[in-house]
């Protein structure tokens, strides 16, 4: 980890951190979800490194060491394809390879439509191709107090959050969506009350890994994640009949909880994803979780850099 590379960069008037390792032409760039930031790509960025790559982590804007937007409310995913294509352009990189996880899938299979000369493959865990929009997630299939309904609820994720320091509501996140249930509270309950203290932190996720998210995310705060993805999964971005056409790679953890999303698993496993990434190869891991990079990492990396290698020039 000492050998990792720290800057930040220019883009649209925002200065957005970087961790970096490793050189050459061959560049890998990972994008991290929620409730994690760069540090999540520990594991895979000092593998492609060793294999070759290099290996390139950033926080999105909003988010850890990257600065704040002026008016978070107003952001859309339309700000993490920027993100992407500037910290690229910053770097003076052409093309490169996307690697998402949860949220960070949907820009880099964005990215990877709008922009395709950029990108030289995808790979997504947990998260497979959505288009932002009214029909991203079927909110209304599921019972109300479902995740992502409260926390799209203005001020009600940030008063349930407010009740504990950062380092509790990061240690609540991760244990509780280790799970293979969906996340959902009953009436008289808000999302954190779900978590157990009695349940430890997974073995994979040790308390240095939560000290390094929470300084993290005590540096950054909730307001931008909130916004983006959850509150502005429903917005149109006006992206229309998308098509990425990179190779791409989708890793499901076969006990992670969005596969109990309605439509979710018969969305991938029945081939329809293709139709918006036709070039997609899906692998499931039998005993995956949400996290499943952080989980099983020599697994995943082994999967990642195999992809890699077969589709550099």
């Amino acid at each position: 980890m000492e050998n990792i590379e720290h800057k930040h960069v220019d883009v649209k008037g925002l200065k957005l951190h970087v961790a970096q390792i490793g050189s050459g032409p061959k560049v890998v760039v990972f994008l991290h979800g929620f409730p994690e930031i760069w540090y999540t790509w520990r594991h895979q960025m000092l593998a492609v490194a060793n294999n070759g790559y290099r290996a390139i982590a950033f926080d999105f804007r909003g988010y850890g060491l990257s600065d704040q937007p002026a008016e978070p409310e107003k952001a859309t995913f339309q700000d993490l394809i920027d993100d992407i294509i500037g910290v690229l352009d910053s770097l003076g990189i052409d093309k490169a390879f996307l690697v998402g996880k949860d949220f960070g899938a949907i820009p880099a299979y964005l990215v990877s439509a709008v922009q395709p000369e950029r990108v030289s493959g995808v790979v997504t865990l947990g998260v497979p191709f959505i288009l932002p929009g009214p029909s991203a997630i079927k909110n209304h299939l599921l019972p109300k107090g479902f995740y992502i309904s409260r926390w799209q609820e203005l001020g009600r994720a940030e008063a349930d959050f407010g009740r504990f320091d950062v380092k509790t509501v990061i240690r609540n996140i991760y244990t509780l969506f280790s799970r293979s249930e969906v996340p959902i509270a009953s009436d008289d309950q808000e999302i954190m009350d779900l978590f157990d203290p009695s349940v430890p932190l997974p073995p994979w996720f040790s308390e240095q890994d939560l000290s390094v998210y929470a300084s993290l995310y005590e540096k950054s705060g909730f307001r931008y994640a909130l916004q983006v993805p959850y509150r502005t999964l429903p917005v149109d971005i006006g992206i229309t009949d998308p098509k990425a056409t990179a190779p791409a790679l989708l890793i499901m953890g076969e006990k992670d909880y969005v596969l109990n999303f309605p439509g979710m698993e018969d969305y991938i496993r029945s081939g329809e994803v293709k139709k918006f990434v036709p070039d997609l190869d899906i692998i499931f891991l039998k005993e995956g979780n949400h996290f499943v990079h952080e989980q099983n990492p020599e697994q995943v990396n082994e999967l990642i850099i195999a992809f890699l290698d077969k589709h550099s020039v």
